[in-house]
């Protein structure tokens, strides 16, 4: 295997998952009587630039389909989340009605409608139909394409370059990194502001994430890593931010290379504090599988655990975390009954591999479980306030990464 990023062979595993379908490839009940197609989900990483990759992916029109099932908005604290962020970079950057703001991946809408709602320019680029229907019910101007140096190129020859363009957790889901980084340089206006924000390796690695690793994601990404690409590409960071969303995130601020904008002193601190973890040392990423395999191994011995006891065993969130953790460790329904989620496009579907139901949260009140797992535990708080029910017959919420924990 070629470095997605550098082209150096790719020698070091990081993780081997075994195989799984896509992460949100849910199944409707017809579909239980066909057979599923599941891709390796094994990560390597290379020792020349330190970009953690998956090894074998699926093409990504086979993951990100027209009914593409994650919708932003689903999440209240992600919607507070990027009003704040909307506030913010409007201010920073004086944006007003003759800017123009492109977020790439801009899914349901969810950010670009604070946008739309102060008179600011706009234009999401979003390849999934399901997606891209719901963003312009509120008004937000979709191009319904793959981001790439083409489609960058397209947008300068008409005179829609950016003076803000927004990728909000698509960074690591891009195939061809660098022709995703070319396309950002060319559709960026001179003077202009990148914004990334993605999942931080380094909170992957401190708290063994690895939950968060789905064929979809197809990079895990440091700041190290992620300098060397945008500086390849002709653009620099000039600040950097971390954030508290998805279990530890970094909000990375960029600019054409030549831009005159001095570069923040936390750059320097968050490189400084990769360095120190050990994020460009092998022996960093050797020690890895260990740790995963025994958060796999009591998550199991937890649900047998209870069976054993009679205890009945529900799960809330239909998240692709939680699909990567049930595929690896091989549960299925006699362990976990159902799983309940407020999407209602996941309702009556089952979960891809596993083919555990999902239902409305109101089967909670039904059934009454003795344990309800949540697989996005990155909101567990958001969770637990919305479910509160189960208390009601002394029921307890579970979360198994990094560490199994009953609260």
């Amino acid at each position: 295997m070629k470095c997605r990023h550098c082209g150096q062979a790719v020698q070091q595993t990081f993780v081997d998952l075994g195989t799984a379908p896509p992460s949100n490839a849910y199944l409707r009940e017809e579909d239980l009587h066909r057979p599923e197609v599941y891709f390796p989900l094994k990560v390597g990483v290379c020792e020349t630039c330190w970009l953690v990759q998956t090894e074998d992916y699926a093409e990504a029109e086979a993951l990100f389909t027209s009914d593409y099932a994650y919708f932003s908005s689903t999440s209240t604290s992600w919607l507070e989340h990027a009003s704040r962020y909307a506030g913010m970079i409007t201010e920073r950057l004086s944006l007003d009605q003759n800017s123009l703001v492109i977020e790439l991946a801009s899914n349901d809408g969810y950010l670009l409608k604070n946008f739309v709602s102060s008179g600011i320019p706009c234009l999401g680029i979003e390849p999934t139909d399901s997606t891209a229907d719901a963003a312009e019910k509120l008004g937000v101007p979709v191009l319904r394409e793959f981001f790439g140096e083409s489609v960058g190129q397209q947008l300068c020859r008409d005179n829609r370059q950016a003076d803000l363009i927004i990728g909000n957790n698509v960074y690591a889901h891009v195939p061809d990194i660098n022709d995703f980084t070319k396309g950002m340089r060319v559709a960026l206006k001179a003077g202009g502001t990148i914004t990334l924000e993605f999942p931080h390796l380094l909170r992957l690695i401190e708290q063994t994430q690895f939950d968060t690793i789905y064929h979809e994601h197809f990079s895990y990404l440091s700041l190290y890593t992620v300098s060397r690409i945008l500086s390849t590409c002709g653009l620099r960071i000039t600040d950097v931010e971390e954030l508290p969303t998805h279990g530890g995130s970094l909000r990375v601020f960029g600019c054409h290379a030549d831009d005159s904008r001095v570069d923040s002193t936390a750059v320097a601190r968050v490189l400084q504090l990769e360095k120190a973890a050990g994020l460009q040392t092998l022996e960093t990423y050797r020690a890895f599988q260990q740790r995963v395999d025994s958060i796999r191994n009591n998550f199991v011995a937890f649900l047998i655990e209870q069976k054993k006891a009679g205890k009945r065993v529900a799960a809330y969130g239909a998240a692709a975390k939680g699909n990567t953790l049930l595929n690896y460790a091989g549960i299925k329904p006699d362990l976990l009954s159902f799983v309940c989620d407020a999407a209602v496009y996941k309702q009556n579907k089952y979960l891809p591999g596993s083919r555990i139901p999902i239902f409305a949260p109101s089967e909670l009140m039904k059934a009454r479980p003795d344990f309800v797992v949540i697989f996005p535990w990155n909101i567990a708080d958001e969770v637990m306030n919305q479910t509160a029910c189960i208390r009601q017959w002394d029921g307890k919420f579970v979360t198994a990464v990094p560490v199994l924990e009953i609260r």
